[in-house]
């Protein structure tokens, strides 16, 4: 997928390619490949060497098209270059078909990487609740409207299928 580096019109390709071994994956990078060992992983921070140069990196900001995260001290945004950001942004927040408005499904099947959101939150509409990684992306499924989330109907490594209920936001 391409990435636009914020602040410039330099674009560029990146790919996970597949985790090599515990704590290594493989990255491609405007073709070339790169192995990154993962030291530490968080819900918003990581610590990695690639290279042999460590890395601290803290996610400060996270929406479907743009990460905004800090990389030893330093902030930097990246953009999707993509419509595919757009598609999913909008069908991800899509309500159900059967159990009106206060349902909220998944438009992609994938497993439940992690999950942001509690019982009796109160949420904004396009706050994300819950994480899915589908064929090596990871998505974020957001409110769909503002509310208090009152049913959460997955669990953290569930695998769901396309129109499963997520949570219930009333």
């Amino acid at each position: 997928m391409d990435f636009e580096l914020g602040g410039t019109r330099e674009i560029v390709n990146g790919e996970l390619l597949r985790s090599v071994e515990r704590g290594m994956i493989l990255v491609k990078i405007n073709n070339k490949e790169y192995q990154i060992r993962v030291l530490k992983s968080g819900s918003d921070n990581f610590e990695f060497i690639l290279d042999d140069t460590f890395y601290t990196a803290k996610i400060i900001k996270s929406e479907s098209s743009e990460v905004r995260l800090s990389i030893n001290g330093r902030t930097h945004t990246i953009k999707q270059h993509s419509k595919l950001a757009e598609i999913l942004e909008k069908s991800l927040s899509l309500t159900g078909k059967v159990g009106g408005e206060n349902i909220l499904v998944s438009q992609i099947p994938g497993r439940v990487v992690n999950i942001l959101a509690a019982v009796k939150t109160e949420v904004k509409k396009g706050d994300s609740l819950v994480v899915l990684e589908s064929m090596k992306m990871q998505v974020a499924v957001k409110a769909h409207k503002n509310g208090v989330v009152k049913e959460l109907r997955v669990k953290k490594g569930a695998t769901v299928a396309r129109n499963d209920v997520i949570a219930v936001i009333e």
